[in-house]
């Protein structure tokens, strides 16, 4: 098995430096006509970007100091980001060159034709008049000869790769930091008395507090969900990236949410990686009311919350059968659950509705692709038998604080009874 792990790094580590080659060639040697400045400096700008990015990433896993987590997270996770839609955009410009090429080709000037070759003058018999002889001539100054057309063609790929993943990645970071936007869904519920018609629900995940998006995201969050004034707010997981000590005060905005049955909690995987029961001591302070593989019988239906499947490393896992059994199964229920891979479990328990996260929506296409294949649900309303399924794509971002083609949102969920 160590063996396995051993190749499957090398396998990933080749891969990677092939890729970072790869944009070294077409960024900055293809783009130069010799070795100087340029090329080192493009050396020193990728090599550069992968030490913090890798350093960003130990370091917060590690739990470094978090001042040294804040000086690296920045500059390491956007160039993550930016890698990734660089070698897209050059991927892409393949494409295009051949293209640029035969354009310049046509438009080139075609060489004009020789002229014709003067007759010879018939020799004269008059004597040559004396001269003194004339001074030679200035040497004539080199002429800078034009780059070729494969130098301006890559040139101008490049450039326009450059612009285009910046212009990506800038905007989708623009996005995050403005904040989640709200999103409305509608679900009907059979069991659900029609007083509870209408009821609405406010989700709130992965809202990933860290060495990036700090107390001020946390308070754009708040107030956006207490904007929608829902009857109940919903955090299903992945609050924070790192410890109650350094993200205590990022957190703290959490307790001014209003609800009139009150917010509840569930961890996600991140959590623990974080000490997930310093986590729930912590936002139980706050006000929110933890539900741990637990239940609560509200006026209309049944609210039951579960453990992430992470835990089970430190025998904390999912208990569906503490938090489902005995319960009134002509009652509706609602179980907040981090991972949609949670919700075969939910079938098998009669649940009604799940509410999750940790998707992201993929965060960064395509990983929207690679997202969709470990999730039976990538993001939005599905139904699987009885049960029904709502994925919500997060408030946060994760790593890079960015997001391309995968909107943040918190979604308010509007039950609506059947026999109204």
């Amino acid at each position: 098995m160590v063996i396995v792990y051993v190749l499957l790094a090398l396998a990933v580590l080749a891969v990677l430096v092939a890729a970072n080659w790869y944009l070294w060639r077409r960024l900055f040697r293809d783009t130069t006509t010799g070795p100087g400045r340029a090329r080192r400096t493009g050396v020193v700008v990728i090599a550069g970007g992968w030490i913090l990015a890798v350093g960003a990433l130990v370091a917060e896993r590690a739990g470094a100091p978090f001042l040294l987590q804040r000086v690296l997270a920045w500059p390491g996770f956007l160039w993550l980001a930016l890698s990734v839609y660089l070698l897209l955009a050059v991927l892409a410009g393949e494409v295009v060159r051949p293209l640029l090429r035969r354009v310049l080709e046509r438009r080139a000037p075609r060489p004009a034709a020789p002229a014709p070759s003067p007759a010879p003058a018939a020799p004269s018999l008059a004597p040559a008049p004396s001269a003194e002889p004339a001074p030679p001539a200035e040497p004539a100054a080199p002429a800078q000869p034009a780059p070729s057309r494969r130098l301006l063609v890559s040139r101008v790929v490049a450039g326009a790769a450059a612009a285009a993943a910046v212009g990506t990645v800038g905007y989708g970071t623009y996005g995050v930091l403005r904040g989640p936007r709200v999103k409305r869904v509608t679900v009907p519920l059979a069991k659900l008395p029609r007083a509870a018609h209408g009821y609405r629900i406010a989700v709130v995940s992965d809202i990933h507090l860290g060495p990036i998006l700090g107390r001020g995201f946390a308070q754009t969050v708040v107030d956006t969900v207490n904007s929608t004034r829902p009857d109940l707010i919903a955090v299903v997981g992945d609050l924070v990236d790192g410890s109650v000590k350094d993200l205590g005060p990022a957190a703290a905005p959490l307790a001014q949410l209003e609800a009139r049955h009150g917010s509840w909690f569930v961890t996600g995987n991140h959590e623990y990686f974080s000490g997930a029961e310093q986590w729930v001591a912590e936002v139980r302070r706050l006000g929110l009311r933890p539900l741990e593989n637990a239940r609560a019988e509200l006026p209309w239906f049944d609210l039951a919350g579960v453990n992430d499947v992470t835990g089970e490393r430190e025998g904390q896992g999912p208990d569906y059968a503490k938090a489902l059994d005995d319960r009134d199964t002509a009652r509706a229920c609602v179980l907040l659950a981090h991972q949609p891979v949670q919700i075969h479990e939910a079938v098998r328990h009669g649940v009604d509705l799940q509410l999750s996260g940790h998707t992201h929506g993929g965060q960064l296409w395509p990983g929207n692709f690679i997202a969709a294949a470990a999730n039976p649900t990538l993001a939005g309303l599905d139904r699987y038998g009885d049960t029904q399924l709502y994925v919500s794509r997060g408030a946060g971002a994760w790593g890079p604080p960015t997001r391309v083609g995968a909107p943040s949102d918190i979604t308010v969920i509007e039950l609506a009874s059947t026999r109204a």
